[in-house]
């Protein structure tokens, strides 16, 4: 197989790339389950953009600086941010209902959450990610240019480099077909690693199964730099409840007037920032963290018992229903929640029109780090990226031209067998996701890093034995990524010697007078 446009990724990223690219060219979507499955499809609040006449472009992008904490690229933010109307135009023109003002009927409905100085978040009642998908998935399926793999989980690129051919570029992937469990390779003018990010590094995660840090780590293996890698966003409010371990309870919620509470009554956001639950994400999660240590405790309460069942039924649907299916009516009980690993603020390194440092290989969205992030996100700027920056990436690639295609090498895997002991990804799996949750999570130090490093060289170590012995499964290449993730994420954390957005180290806990990016380079490989 060969493609003008390989795209590994099927979220909106990938989506946004596809439907930009012109009908000349033809493009390829690998994806590990299906283009409806994914981590934008699981976005709840909605898409940050000033749209509303009493906002302005410029208080977005103040907001989304002040959040970033220093380290955010005030260029590319300015880029992405002027894009935000257009990006929304784009939207609505691919069919995205989003919920309109219920007194107009003819304005949209604007919810504003932490770290917005306004309302600017436009959103499809609280599954704005599955609307979106739902959307754009249905214009992918009118283009005959467009092929969908479903079911295939790419291994690794093959670059000129890795062949001994000048000048280095990206050539193809091995793509495992998960059904039929044969591995193929594609080669590609133009390769698009929109995976999404590596939250389920971590126990506790908002993340959908496929988000182990897959793009990130084919993109270092190819020899990449990676930017920021320590600067991951937990969300304050995860659903706490044994039968629905990654429900995320919107941010929106607490725009719409929902006050954490201790088990006692007792609110508390108060105590830790003037902005109380309105507060920055990073801010919110180390509170609940802080509170739930000192007190001993399992969770806190999200209580928006104040508004009426009706008005949480039409702004807050999912929501409301699944916490019904659990026994608890969020018109009358308050919610039980946790801070969980949300989104990687950092990845690939790449510019604002997705090029990484390796000719004809882009990275776009929650893979890539773009420098409009910073050190922390701000909410509902997620979507706006992956919308601007996938657009950015596709008129690149219109401009292209063919490249000369190269003959391939197939994979090879003569000498390897049937694994004998699945049970050790398994448990190699759930050490790694429980040492990071417990050493690499919302609070660090410098003893919980090393004792981290040390465990994921040993993992590392005994995956690449196995790796090197055994037929790929699902099951190993996530493990193996998300291995080489946390190895990126631990020695970024490491680098850092002060407290900055979402890095809070006890060891160093006042943020430097000045700072920049971390940035690993392929040597330290």
């Amino acid at each position: 197989m060969h493609y003008d446009v390989l795209i590994v990724g099927s979220g909106l990223t990938g989506l946004t790339v596809a439907l930009n690219t012109v009908d000349s060219k033809s493009v390829g979507i690998v994806t590990k389950r299906s283009t409806e499955y994914g981590a934008s499809s699981w976005a709840q609040g909605g898409v940050a953009a000033a749209i509303d006449s009493e906002d302005t472009v410029e208080a977005h992008l103040n907001d989304t600086i002040t959040v970033g904490s220093g380290l955010t690229d005030p260029i590319v933010a300015k880029q992405i941010i002027d894009s935000g109307p257009a990006a929304i135009d784009w939207l609505i023109n691919n069919g995205v209902s989003f919920t309109k003002q219920p007194s107009t009927g003819n304005t949209y409905h604007l919810n504003q959450e932490g770290g917005h100085s306004h309302r600017r978040v436009i959103h499809s009642k609280d599954a704005t990610g599955k609307a979106i998908q739902e959307s754009l998935i249905k214009k992918i399926q009118n283009k005959s240019n467009i092929r969908i793999l479903d079911n295939h989980i790419a291994i690794d690129i093959i670059t000129a480099d890795k062949l001994g051919i000048e000048p280095n570029r990206a050539l193809g992937v091995y793509v495992l077909d998960t059904l039929t469990k044969r591995v193929t390779t594609i080669g590609a003018d133009n390769i698009v690693l929109a995976t999404g990010g590596a939250a389920k590094v971590y126990t506790y995660t908002t993340n959908p199964d496929t988000s182990t840090g897959d793009g990130i780590a084919m993109g270092w293996r190819a020899g990449c730099s990676v930017v920021n890698m320590e600067f991951i966003q937990f969300h304050p409010t995860c659903l706490f409840h044994p039968k629905a371990t990654s429900f995320l309870i919107s941010e929106a919620v607490r725009g719409e007037g929902g006050v954490l509470r201790l088990p006692t009554g007792e609110r508390f956001m108060d105590k830790h920032d003037k902005r109380a639950e309105l507060a920055p994400r990073d801010v919110v999660a180390r509170a609940i963290d802080y509170e739930m240590k000192k007190r001993g405790i399992q969770c806190v309460y999200l209580d928006i018992t104040h508004k009426s069942e009706s008005f949480l039924k039409t702004h807050f649907p999912t929501i409301l229903e699944k916490c019904r299916t659990l026994g608890i009516n969020i018109s009358k009980d308050p919610i039980p929640v946790v801070p969980a690993a949300h989104y990687t603020c950092g990845g690939i390194k790449a510019n604002a029109y997705g090029q990484t440092e390796i000719k004809g290989l882009y990275a776009a969205g929650e893979t890539a780090y773009s420098g409009l992030h910073g050190a922390n996100r701000l909410a509902s700027n997620s979507l706006l990226e992956c919308v601007v920056v996938g657009k950015n990436v596709a008129s690149r690639i219109n401009i292209e031209r063919k490249s000369h295609e190269i003959e391939l090498p197939e994979w090879d895997d003569s000498r390897v067998i049937d694994a004998d002991e699945a049970i050790v990804i398994t448990h190699n799996w759930q050490e790694l996701r429980k040492f990071m949750w417990d050493y690499v999570g919302i609070v660090r130090t410098d003893k919980r890093l090393g004792r981290a490093l040390n465990r994921i060289l040993l993992l590392k170590e005994e995956i690449r034995e196995y790796y090197s012995q055994f037929h790929v499964t699902p099951d190993l290449l996530e493990l193996r990524n998300l291995v080489q993730t946390s190895e990126l994420i631990v020695k970024s954390a490491s680098i850092r010697q002060e407290s900055r957005g979402l890095h809070f180290s006890l060891n160093y806990p006042n943020k430097g007078k000045q700072s920049l990016p971390t940035i690993l380079k392929p040597e330290y490989q």
